[in-house]
């Protein structure tokens, strides 16, 4: 074995660094243990404040190699909502209304009628909105000009009225591109503040949508609020130190009578800092002032904070427990600010401060001693109407620059009539802070040096580039509405979440037991040996998905036994190749060196192109696909890497210490001893029973109609639990009224007391509103059966424009899966007819997957086509050219060792020498996904049954569809010849 020392070395490294991060789910979950068992009373009741109690105390504590367990959590391999409980969003930042707010709301009929007519357009394309609305404006009026309508005030010196229609739509899109950046942030921001552990969220590419994954909400309401909720910025006066200083020595004294009476507990967090904060300062920039030149005001401002913090935390009492002091004020550890707030919302403490002061916190925590982290706390002055003194719509543009010293600032411009706000806020304000303050948390309070005219102002201070982008995108963030609206959503139950956990544990396990037990029975000491390499591969998996912090999803586990099947598919094209070359009398050594030597490409062929169905897969899917598509790819990489070379490592370490090897047995060789068919003599019949199943199939769907999922068409779906089994006609005969006969269909979903409720009113409705609504008639309609305590387990939503989205999505991720493996197998056979027999048979698998539902459903046995079953038709795609693949390699060796023969002579040949392959390999997966039929759990059970399907027509595709059409496209260049003498396999 070449490079022996290369891979012994690769293997060591990538185990110990799988071991280093799986390390810490392991410390994580004792960790979780540790806390279980300190919250538990001598009944064994489990206090879930207590323990949350100690999980907040070593929070910031190291706890493993110097990591804090906030670390650790951070590092661990989490769990996807499926398995964890949670809620699964997708938010779209609305295009239209950015486009009518940079127009100033016009009401020109033409500007109108091409918004609409974008809207159509934008139902059958992927273009993006502005594109849309540019196509739809020339149609309405095709000598118009847009400058016309987007030439005011709010984009002035971005765009003139001699502006061509191009330079308009490029400052829409730039803006639009702005406003979704802004949204993003904004909304990383409220989740950073929502206390969710481990919250995910990322812009989808190519979109102006945001994906948000949520682990562990419980209140999904609040969540839709907080999320669709537009941003809200305001600058308010701020409180001296001097000026609020009084009011929290009333608030020492106070807090020490309650303590004395028992009627207050303080167990905080506080500890010292010793980090600087930033030291923000206003500057007139439209009158040339340099900003960073003039500080004395920031300088006495500061003196002042630090003066009147001193004493309130030199005053023994309560304040001193719960606050910490700052260099620039007061403030409070993190895990503390919770039970300060709750402290400041009494009403008895409520009425020590004066009515218009009210207190808010900073956005950025301050990192102190221990990795501790604390929030200083602003006294904000309000109105007399309660109102800030000016909002984020005074602002028309904000952007980072550098000062004169090429230091990183911020520099904004107000509208005319937030000029003269500003103006006067400003005024009244020298010397004094202005805080900028986005959903309730203050940003940045600088200090004002000069009042403010011309509405052209700066910020500078200790920024870095980065920072000071980020609070210019906030500062644009009140210049124009970006509502959003949720186009997906999907909640999971802890209870649905933790059997979800169960049913995954059981098909793994179950499925590698079906893949252990059959490798050993067939191929003895050398099926022991690629079990051991299979343990290997998901090691390595689970190892590579924490390594790169990614979820293990329900879709992710049928990836990995999808994955434990496939592998399987290595070793027995070199156990198959070793067995034909140890017939041939070579000694053992020759052997396993050709037996690997001959295989290794057919394997990468077959690996590449299932890697090309799994990478559109991941491109083009979203949420559980592309959990599936992560895990897949990552699981054709490493079962590559250790069928090809960690097999061969432990195949050549126990021949030496051996000196012999056994791969086969006298039941294995017997099995396919007599194999005979021609294929060609059954080509006619196969196309005829293809295309007859195929028009059965079809014309069954247009009978019944395709059973669409939510996915596909839009809509609410609900997972019902009852106490006892409850007929679905009974549920959806009481929902019909209460859904006004909107399509409606309920079924059972897994357990006979279970049922998945799906229907289509309001699904045009993509509000907050309808969505309570729905829920409002599911819960009126499941009132008939209280008897039966109804909980709802699960619900989804998808919009119907996320629909056309999807459909259209899965449509292009077919043809490009298709168009990719084209390409690839003529790249390495060298003949187009190679690849469109592969294509067509591929075309033919995924067709009939179709059909077959289709026909299912015909007759009663109804499984949804949605995003989970496209997923299951690329991978089918994968796996059956797989096995095309297998069988065009040896027709390919054929060719070249019998190069006066004719591909028609040599087909059979190929087929007979490569069949116990195909067989023995698709009925390993087969059992397989069988395994994740019977013990996958519901949700998984219409992507397994596709998976049975597309294995079965993979088979025959491979024997009877892409061989022929081969022989028949080819044309006759060769003189015929007698053929091989070896007919069958010995």
């Amino acid at each position: 074995m070449r490079n022996k020392s290369l891979i012994i070395t690769l293997t060591v490294i990538v185990s110990a660094l799988c071991l280093y991060f799986l390390s810490f789910s392991f410390v994580a979950n004792n960790v979780q243990k540790d806390a279980e068992a300190y919250a538990t009373d001598a009944q064994g009741n489990i206090d879930l404040d207590k323990k949350q109690e100690y999980l907040d105390s070593i929070w910031k504590e190291p706890v493993f190699l110097g990591y804090t367990y906030q670390e650790i959590k951070e590092n661990e391999l989490g769990l996807g909502l499926d398995l964890k409980g949670g809620m699964h969003v997708v938010l779209e930042v609305s295009p239209i209304e950015i486009i009518k707010s940079m127009s100033g709301n016009s009401k020109d009929p033409s500007f109108l009628k091409a918004l609409d007519r974008a809207k159509e357009l934008q139902k059958t394309s992927q273009a993006r909105f502005t594109t849309l609305f540019a196509q739809a404006y020339r149609e309405v009026e095709p000598e118009g000009r847009l400058s016309r309508i987007f030439s005011n005030t709010a984009n002035r010196g971005k765009i003139s009225y001699e502006s061509t229609n191009e330079e308009v739509i490029n400052v829409i899109d730039k803006e639009v591109e702005d406003a979704i950046e802004r949204s993003f942030n904004i909304l990383r921001t409220r989740i950073d503040k929502f206390g969710v552990n481990q919250p995910n969220i990322q812009r989808l590419k190519g979109s102006g949508r945001i994906q948000i994954e949520l682990p562990g909400i419980d209140n999904p309401e609040r969540v839709r609020k907080l999320l669709s909720g537009m941003a809200n910025l305001e600058f308010w006066e701020v409180w001296t130190p001097q000026e609020f200083s009084p009011y929290f020595m009333q608030l020492n004294e106070h807090l020490k009578k309650q303590q004395k009476d028992g009627n207050l507990n303080l167990n905080t967090a506080a500890a010292k800092t010793d980090s600087a904060a930033e030291g923000d300062v206003l500057a007139q920039a439209a009158a040339g002032t340099d900003s960073t030149a003039a500080p004395a005001a920031s300088t006495d401002t500061a003196a002042a904070a630090l003066a009147a913090a001193d004493s309130l935390m030199n005053e023994a009492g309560p304040l001193a427990t719960l606050f910490t002091q700052l260099p620039n004020g007061i403030g409070a550890n993190v895990r503390d600010t919770a039970k300060i707030n709750d402290i400041f919302a009494r009403p008895d403490v409520r009425a020590i401060f004066p009515p218009n002061m009210k207190f808010l916190w900073d956005v950025k925590p301050i990192v102190g001693e221990n990795r501790q982290e604390f929030l200083e706390l602003y006294a904000i002055k309000k109105g007399r109407d309660g109102r800030a003194p000016l909002s984020g719509d005074a602002i028309n543009d904000a952007r980072q620059d550098f000062d004169q010293q090429s230091r990183p600032e911020i520099t904004m411009t107000m509208t005319p009539t937030g000029a003269k706000k500003w103006a006067r806020l400003t005024g009244e304000n020298v010397g004094r802070q202005i805080a900028i303050v986005l959903d309730n948390y203050v940003y940045s309070a600088p200090v004002v040096q000069g009042e403010i005219t011309g509405g052209n102002s700066s910020i500078s201070g200790n920024f870095t580039i980065e920072e000071a982008q980020d609070l210019a995108n906030i500062l644009k963030a009140g210049k124009m509405p970006a509502p959003t609206r949720i186009v997906e959503e999907a909640i999971v139950g802890p209870s649905l979440g933790q059997e979800a956990i169960n049913q995954g544990l059981l098909s793994t396990l179950a499925g590698l037991a079906v893949v252990v037990v059959f490798m050993i029975a067939y191929y003895s000491r050398g099926g022991l040996i690629a079990d051991l390499a299979l343990v290997f591969n998901v090691f390595f998996i689970l190892g590579i998905l924490a390594q790169f912090n990614a979820a293990l999803t329900l879709p992710g586990i049928a990836g990995i036994v999808l994955t434990l099947g496939m592998a399987v598919d290595a070793n027995v094209l070199i156990f198959e190749r070793m067995r034909e070359e140890a017939r041939k009398g070579l000694h053992i050594r020759e052997v396993i060196n050709k037996g690997y030597d001959k295989a290794f490409m057919t394997i990468l062929d077959a690996n590449v192109t299932t890697f090309l169905a799994g990478f559109i897969l991941y491109f083009f899917g979203s949420g559980p696909v592309k959990g599936f598509a992560i895990t897949l790819m990552l699981g054709i990489v490493t079962s590559f890497f250790t069928s090809v070379y960690i097999s061969r490592l432990l195949i050549e370490v126990s021949f030496q210490r051996a000196g012999k090897l056994s791969f086969s047995n006298a039941f294995a060789e017997r099995m396919f001893q007599n194999v005979k068919f021609d294929v060609m003599k059954w080509k006619k019949p196969a196309y005829a029973f293809s295309l007859g199943l195929l028009a059965f199939g079809f014309i069954a769907m247009a009978i019944k109609g395709p059973n669409l999922g939510v996915d596909f068409k839009g809509g609410r779906s609900y997972v019902v639990e009852f106490d006892q089994a409850v007929p679905a006609s009974d549920v959806r005969e009481s929902l019909t009224d209460n859904f006004h006969e909107a399509g409606t269909e309920v079924k059972t979903f897994g357990a006979s007391n279970r049922v998945k409720v799906i229907t289509s009113w309001l699904a045009e409705d993509e509000s907050i509103e309808a969505d309570e609504q729905v829920k409002t008639a599911l819960n009126a309609g499941l009132a008939e059966f209280s008897n039966l305590n109804p909980k709802v387990l699960s619900s989804s939503k998808v919009g119907a424009t996320m629909a056309d989205d999807i459909q259209n999505t899965a449509v292009i991720a077919l043809v490009l899966s298709l168009i990719g493996i084209f390409i690839y197998v003529m790249f390495r056979f060298s003949k187009w007819q190679f690849s469109l027999g592969g294509v067509v048979a591929l075309l033919h698998d995924a067709l009939m997957i179709i059909a077959v539902f289709a026909i299912l459903d015909l007759f009663g046995i109804s499984y949804e086509m949605d995003q989970v079953f496209i997923a299951a038709i690329l991978t089918i795609i994968g796996f059956s050219i797989n096995d095309t693949v297998v069988i065009f390699d040896r027709v390919r060796e054929y060719m070249v060792d019998n190069p006066k023969l004719h591909v028609r002579e040599i087909i059979n040949p190929a087929l007979i020498h490569t069949f116990s392959r195909t067989i023995i390999t698709s009925a390993t997966v087969f059992m397989v996904v069988l395994v994740l039929f019977i013990f996958g759990g519901e949700i998984l059970r219409g992507f397994s049954l596709a998976m049975m399907i597309g294995i079965l027509f993979g088979v025959y595709s491979s024997l009877f569809i892409a061989a022929p059409i081969v022989v028949d496209t080819m044309k006759d260049e060769k003189k015929p010849a007698p053929a091989p003498a070896a007919q069958k396999v010995r």
